[in-house]
């Protein structure tokens, strides 16, 4: 998620191997963030595995950290009315997250396509690897959001409407590296966009709540994704891209001290202003020690370990969750 030079390097042809040395001088890389023997490398037909790599099929982190504010606020809009979320809704919130998840790792490695090429951990990619063409991926990307698009219309107009907004930010967040240390703010502000939509898909309106949980969504993005930056650092420095992981530095573990407090904060708001009972706050209380156990445990220096902590927010959004079902069922 962070990754602008103006080398380009050159991409190996169809079927070569994409291995090649990172801005730091690393060679050949050892750090692709695509990993081998998935579902995606035994069961598609072989011309269809780039593609499924490019949006990012065989790596579900970025999906469920993208429909979790979706359920959340969905369940939480109807745990407010005393009944429990419906089913049909979640699973076109799951349907959503998991194609527009796809569309928007496509448009960012269209943006990215240099940059990659430069960062061990992208060098692979589909595009900087030479193996979709920048048609192809844009075609794609047409495709995903089309699906998406049939997705949103189901979900009433405000909901729509919030839908169609938050193209804007999905469209710029790709330059944000370049022109500020605080991407992972902007990212925040997209991937928890769906708080606001859920509760609109519900309500047909919206309401505190949903801006309570967006708002926490924003800071515990800043948490998980300036941890995930940190796999860059070394390159992002050597080719002029900015992160929270540069500014931060050594700073970093009080900082998500800091963004981790405010995300409970404002979801513990959320609860209380949506008149949940006490239940909520078992979620609340287990999402904090989930937090804990980052922070006290996390090595910032060790790629493997800032990717295992990353991968880990995802059960921060089944126990926030666990936590509103918990209250709905007690409601």
């Amino acid at each position: 998620m962070t990754v602008a030079g103006n080398n380009t390097p050159q991409a190996p042809q169809q079927g070569a191997s994409p291995q090649r040395a990172s801005a730091s001088g690393h060679a050949p890389d050892t750090r692709s963030d695509i990993p081998t023997g998935t579902w995606v490398d035994r069961y598609p037909p072989k011309a269809w595995r780039p593609f499924l790599r490019l949006a990012r099929a065989d790596r579900p982190i970025g999906t469920w950290l993208l429909l979790w504010p979706c359920w959340w606020s969905a369940s939480m809009a109807a745990a407010a009315h005393g009944q429990m979320p419906s089913i049909y809704l979640l699973v076109l919130f799951a349907i959503g997250a998991l194609v527009m998840r796809g569309a928007g790792c496509t448009y960012n490695d269209v943006v990215d396509r240099d940059i990659d090429g430069e960062v061990a951990r992208t060098a692979t990619r589909p595009i900087a690897a030479g193996l979709v063409s920048l048609k192809e991926g844009w075609a794609l990307l047409v495709g995903l959001s089309l699906v998406g698009l049939a997705v949103l219309v189901q979900l009433g107009f405000p909901a729509i409407w919030l839908g169609l907004i938050s193209l804007g930010l999905v469209a710029a967040y790709p330059f944000m590296k370049r022109i500020t240390y605080w991407p992972q703010a902007w990212l925040g502000l997209t991937f928890n966009w769906g708080a606001l939509v859920g509760w609109a898909a519900v309500d047909h309106a919206l309401a505190l709540p949903a801006l309570l949980l967006y708002l926490g969504g924003i800071a515990w993005t800043l948490g998980y994704d300036t941890i995930y930056a940190h796999q860059d650092k070394e390159d992002d420095l050597l080719i002029g891209v900015k992160s929270s992981a540069l500014r931060l530095g050594n700073w970093t573990h009080p900082a998500l001290v800091v963004f981790f407090l405010i995300a409970l904060t404002f979801w513990t708001a959320a609860g209380w202003v949506a008149g949940l009972p006490a239940a909520y706050l078992i979620g609340i209380g287990a999402v904090a020690l989930h937090f804990g156990w980052q922070i006290l445990t996390l090595d910032i220096d060790n790629h493997q370990d800032c990717l295992t902590k990353f991968k880990a927010n995802r059960y921060v959004g089944a126990l926030l969750l666990a936590g509103i079902l918990l209250a709905a069922g007690g409601a």
